[in-house]
């Protein structure tokens, strides 16, 4: 059996990680399963020549650093049952 805890735990360190160095294209939404945020995230980036992709990728790091500061029960409150896609 698996433990879900340890799950979101997992997936909270991997999209902060992305978050922080791939934060521009929207890589760590798409792993938390927020597919709408991480296509508008991907599309801004794509369809501006990566100019757009600054302000994406600073979006990214500020979200990286908020997941991985959060305690895990935090972490699961405001991503995964809340599902709150922005920041």
């Amino acid at each position: 059996m698996t433990n879900p805890d340890a799950n979101q735990s997992d997936k909270k360190v991997v999209a902060g990680v992305l978050g922080i160095l791939l934060g521009a294209f929207g890589i760590h939404k798409f792993v938390l399963g927020y597919t709408v945020e991480g296509i508008i995230m991907l599309a801004v980036t794509v369809f501006t020549c990566g100019v757009g992709g600054a302000v994406m990728g600073i979006i990214g790091l500020v979200e990286g650093i908020l997941y991985l500061t959060k305690t895990d029960a935090e972490f699961e409150a405001t991503y995964v049952q809340n599902k709150r896609g922005w920041f």
